[in-house]
């Protein structure tokens, strides 16, 4: 991206409305960006007191031209900037905001390994879940309380974005996904205390029938004939059974059985519609196409976060229960963790949290290539009223330099802070 042309201007130039630069390092000023325009007198005052004597400013981008160079200005020009020996308040403010992106650093690698010990909890469940039934299930409950119980009585529930290299549990990462995001959706609709364990488990297993079908099909890159889809669909029928022999409780099985029917009828196994499906399946439903979108076989038809939940609700609103998709892009968001968006005042950068209480407004990492990487500013859209996300953007569509700054990620996978759990995936 070309830097836009720019004039050097004095500070008694400065005016609002002019779009000025700051050649300072980002912690050097109280500001969220190091170029933004001017909208009031105190914003003024608080670049004077940075110590600069001059700073660039974009013609283009400026609601009128600064007023002409004195005598006086120009001679300060030409003096060697030298900073004022008292900090300004907003730059104190400036600097604990710093400390609080420090924290916020740690906290995501705390929860990054929170999510691999899961999927790694998880891993052992499918693994023993028929050579040792009833210890795995009690297993599996326990794990879906931590999960249901951190969802449900967390004030604010922040949901993070996890990274691409996550300890080789790739494999586990879709009951995951789907168990988290359908608890997320029933801590938004309040649903009764004893349906939560039952969707639970439902989400986490809503796929065991998989393993009856041949890998050949599974693992298949092109589409499936006709003969491959029908056999296909057979693990909701052989979950069902696989189910049973667990004793899981009737809701459970209904999950298993109905996560592939669709509010219009035309899923599968039975082509049930509407409210004939039981709602703990249609919840799923949502949560499992969704991530199925995402996070596809094939990597290369993959949608992003954002094209994903854009198409279900544009062009496949009527597959799903409604009100449950309302509520499922009310708790992540129009622009969910991973979009790439660009933000009004041009910056790029990348959706990296979203607290869903307030989706709209989430925490931003911003590409400015005078700051390295591993030290991205991170920007919540909550404090920066003046500025908003204006559209997403493809990763394709990036320039080399931002896409790897941003390192957009091949897979998607949310997790939520939970504390820190311990070696088999609970919480300490």
């Amino acid at each position: 991206m070309s830097e836009p042309v720019s004039s050097w201007i004095t500070m008694d130039q400065l005016k609002i409305g002019l779009y000025v630069y700051l050649d300072l390092k980002w912690f050097e000023h109280p500001f969220a960006f190091n170029n933004f325009k001017i909208k009031d007198e105190e914003q003024i005052k608080i670049i004077r007191s940075l110590g600069l004597k001059k700073c660039r400013y974009d013609p283009a981008r400026s609601d009128l031209k600064p007023p002409p160079l004195q005598a006086q200005s120009r001679t300060e020009m030409e003096t060697p900037q030298t900073a004022l020996p008292t900090e300004h308040p907003a730059l104190a403010a400036k600097r604990a905001l710093i400390e609080k992106i420090k924290v916020q650093r740690e906290a995501s690698a705390r929860i990054e390994t929170a999510f691999v010990d899961t999927a790694k909890t998880i891993h052992g469940i499918e693994k023993n879940l028929l050579a040792n039934p009833a210890q795995t299930v009690e297993q599996a409950g326990r794990l879906v309380d931590q999960i249901a119980d951190s969802i449900l009585s967390a004030p604010e529930l922040a949901i993070h974005m996890m990274g691409d290299k996550m300890g080789g549990e790739e494999l586990y990462f879709h009951s995951l996904n789907v168990t988290m995001l359908s608890l997320i959706m029933a801590r938004d609709i309040k649903l009764p205390q004893e349906a939560i364990r039952s969707l639970g488990m439902g989400a986490l297993f809503h796929d065991v029938g998989r393993r009856e079908i041949p890998s050949a099909i599974l693992m298949k890159m092109e589409p499936l004939t006709q003969a491959e889809r029908k056999f296909y669909e057979l693990h909701c029928q052989y979950g069902v059974e696989i189910g049973q022999g667990l004793k899981f409780p009737p809701l459970t099985l209904a999950i298993i059985r109905d996560h592939h029917e669709l509010f219009d009828g035309s899923g599968y196994p039975q082509k049930l519609k509407g409210e004939a499906i039981n709602v703990l399946a249609r919840i799923v439903a949502i949560a499992n196409h969704y991530d199925e979108m995402c996070n596809p076989l094939n990597i290369v038809n993959a949608l992003t976060p954002h094209e994903a939940l854009s198409t279900m609700f544009a062009k496949q609103r009527a597959k799903f229960d409604p009100k449950l998709l309302q509520v499922f892009v009310r708790c992540l968001g129009v622009y969910p963790p991973g979009t790439i968006v660009q933000l009004s005042n041009g910056m790029i950068g990348m959706v990296a949290t979203i607290n869903t209480s307030k989706p709209m407004k989430p925490m931003v990492v911003v590409y400015d290539a005078d700051i390295p990487k591993d030290d991205a500013i991170l920007v919540d859209m909550e404090v920066e009223a003046d500025v908003n996300i204006a559209k997403a953007i493809r990763p394709a569509q990036l320039p080399k330099e931002i896409y790897n700054y941003l390192s957009p990620r091949k897979r998607v996978s949310y997790f939520f802070d939970a504390g820190t759990p311990d070696k088999d995936g609970f919480k300490k």
